[in-house]
């Protein structure tokens, strides 16, 4: 399927991270910023949704027309391993297609501020993922958002819930902007076109 194509139903765009405020700041919270970001963007706050455990914006992304795109972005408010319900919850509400579900989120094999675009696919070790895979199968969009590799011996669970360094937050803003416009180009242009302009 060509995902230019509008499928029926919405694409439900889903940033990854942990409730609470002591979590906010933290490498394992990008999804969060994320999905906050592209809130601001099409003009909306997050609100609770219905029963599911989660908290959604409902949008269009695109030229205003039929060139545009419904959207719903979501954060789960499960903590990360349980990601899997509270999404698989709000597809079966808004009746998105697993194809047209996007998960943003944190990642550790990649440099620092740099994307990668993909479709389904392993979970890499990352909870949030091995969640929403056993709730709906592999074939979902991801933007994976570079963290790099914690230093030295500092253990992968520690590093993932310390917020970004300072250095590191100097260059955040400017990377989140980015991955939201990398999830935009991937709603409006599809995976490819997305692919070629962001996976660099």
């Amino acid at each position: 399927m060509d995902v230019t194509t509008p499928a029926n139903g919405p694409w439900l765009i889903v940033g990854l991270g942990n409730p609470g405020p002591e979590y906010a700041g933290n490498r394992h919270n990008v999804g969060f910023m994320v999905a906050d970001l592209l809130a601001e963007r099409v003009g909306g706050r997050f609100k609770r949704a219905g029963k599911a455990q989660a908290q959604v914006v409902e949008g269009r992304i695109g030229p205003p027309g039929p060139a545009s795109r419904r959207v719903v972005l979501a954060k789960p408010m499960s903590f990360m391993n349980l990601s899997g319900g509270p999404v698989n919850a709000l597809k079966d509400f808004y009746k998105a297609p697993v194809a047209n579900i996007v998960a943003i989120h944190d990642e550790l094999d990649i440099d620092y501020g740099v994307l990668r675009l993909k479709l389904g696919g392993g979970d890499n070790g990352h909870n949030g993922l091995k969640s929403m895979t056993k709730a709906f199968g592999p074939e979902y969009h991801r933007v994976r958002f570079g963290i790099g590799r914690p230093p030295g011996r500092m253990q992968v669970a520690d590093f993932v819930l310390k917020d970004f360094s300072s250095s590191e937050r100097k260059e955040l803003d400017y990377f989140v902007d980015r991955a939201a416009d990398a999830v935009e180009a991937l709603v409006i242009e599809g995976l490819e076109r997305a692919q070629s302009t962001y996976n660099t």
